[in-house]
């Protein structure tokens, strides 16, 4: 590992929250495309699955902010454990439901309250902002660390949901995303020595939701966006690897595009670059937009693998500078519920690319589901370009925040280090 990365383990406790983080995070590409994959399997109805993959996503983003705002009051493991065990409990219920063919309503009441789980990455994230709040460049390194983090998950998250549920039972990929989800966040809040001091609860005026920050209200609407664009080709990329006749395949491809991010990221995370922080987020959201239009054109498996590959490349370092970002706008209090709106922005996304896709494929091909990909990117895009002048904004917060890099607002300097 180069030796920027090897730095950050230097602290105590690291090495354990990051192992427990890896677990508890795979949930999040096993989960959705565990229940496409297995509703596909067992009923064949693509609208289906995917109006229960965004039921999933918009129940999380719903209940979400609000588990990690009492993190920010409560601490970790107070509110962490019982939330975990109501979200597994959930799904334990949409298996046999769907197993034991019980009625449509009965899997979207399972999955509505499946939603409960916890935001698994804001709360790492939340401990590194801990350790290096003081240290730019080591948190620089940590958030890069987490992106790739996230993209191994998206590598084979999705091999292990799809190849379980094609090869074994149906149901097996979100079976073992929920054990995955339990063992990772009780094995993260045993370590208390890392664990974040909660923030209790202040003057009811002062507890205010972060997402009253412009800033945020920005980064969090773009995500909208950009979760439709992650829900789109999910849903697209297994139904055109059905249709090519190799459905198994559309595991590997989903992993080949989280490699192309998962390298970037580190990369990313090697360099210290120059320049305000809201220009390159601009410019990493449409990078990620302009990616798409490959995806249309894609006519047989290894052009799509290719192309989303190429795509891949600017998911990380745009996540990696939303996490600088969501730094200087969010008070220190509110850290981790601000971290998960972007989580809640990106489940909203899912939720609807996802559905929107499922009819599109329904009714006129596989391929054209890469449509919505498209049409989400430039969502993306016109959002954050319509929204930039509020990030370049000094943060209105309760206590002075930072950029992620260091400086005191998030009107840096143009000069200023990454």
């Amino acid at each position: 590992m180069p030796s920027p990365y090897r730095a950050i383990f230097a602290a105590p406790g690291t090495k354990g929250f990051s192992a427990a983080g890896l677990i508890g995070r795979l949930p999040i590409s096993m989960v959705g495309v565990g229940i496409l994959t297995m509703i596909s399997e067992i009923t064949g109805r693509y609208a289906m699955a995917s109006a229960l993959t965004g039921t999933l996503a918009l129940a999380a983003a719903v209940i979400g902010p609000q588990v990690s705002r009492l993190v920010d009051q409560y601490g970790q493991r107070r509110v962490l454990r019982p939330a975990t065990l109501i979200s597994v409990a959930a799904v334990a219920g949409l298996l046999l439901a769907a197993a034991n063919g019980l009625p449509d309503w009965t899997l979207f009441v399972f999955a509505a309250i499946a939603g409960c789980v916890p935001s698994v990455g804001s709360m790492v994230r939340a401990r590194w902002t801990t350790l290096y709040r003081d240290s730019p460049r080591e948190l620089h390194t940590a958030y890069s660390f987490e992106s790739v983090v996230d993209e191994v998950c998206f590598i084979f998250g999705p091999i292990l949901a799809i190849g379980l549920s094609t090869t074994w039972f149906p149901e097996a990929g979100p079976l073992i995303a929920a054990v995955c989800l339990l063992v990772g966040v009780w094995l993260l809040t045993a370590q208390r020595s890392t664990e974040p001091a909660p923030h209790p609860r202040e003057a009811q005026a002062k507890r205010t939701s972060a997402l009253r920050s412009p800033g945020l209200q920005v980064l969090t609407a773009t995500f909208v966006a950009t979760g439709a664009i992650f829900g789109s080709i999910d849903v697209s990329t297994l139904a055109f690897a059905e249709e090519q006749g190799n459905k198994s395949s559309a595991s590997f491809i989903l992993a080949i595009w989280a490699a192309g991010s998962c390298l970037a990221g580190i990369v990313f995370g090697l360099l210290h670059l120059k320049g305000r922080t809201e220009r390159r987020w601009v410019l990493g959201i449409c990078a990620m937009a302009v990616s798409m239009i490959p995806l249309l054109l894609a006519g047989n498996l290894p052009f799509l693998a290719v192309a989303l590959f190429v795509s891949g490349l600017a998911i990380a370092p745009t996540m990696i500078t939303t996490m600088a970002l969501i730094e200087a706008h969010v008070p220190r209090a509110k850290l981790t519920e601000g971290m998960t709106w972007i989580s809640t922005g990106l489940a909203v996304g899912v939720a609807v690319g996802s559905s929107v896709t499922g009819l599109v494929i329904d009714a006129a091909g596989a391929q054209r589901g890469y449509v919505v990909s498209i049409a989400a990117g430039t969502a993306a895009a016109a959002v954050a370009f319509a929204g930039y002048r509020r990030l370049t904004r000094p943060a209105q917060g309760e206590e002075p925040s930072t950029d992620g890099d260091g400086d005191s607002s998030a009107e840096a300097p143009a000069d200023h280090v990454a």
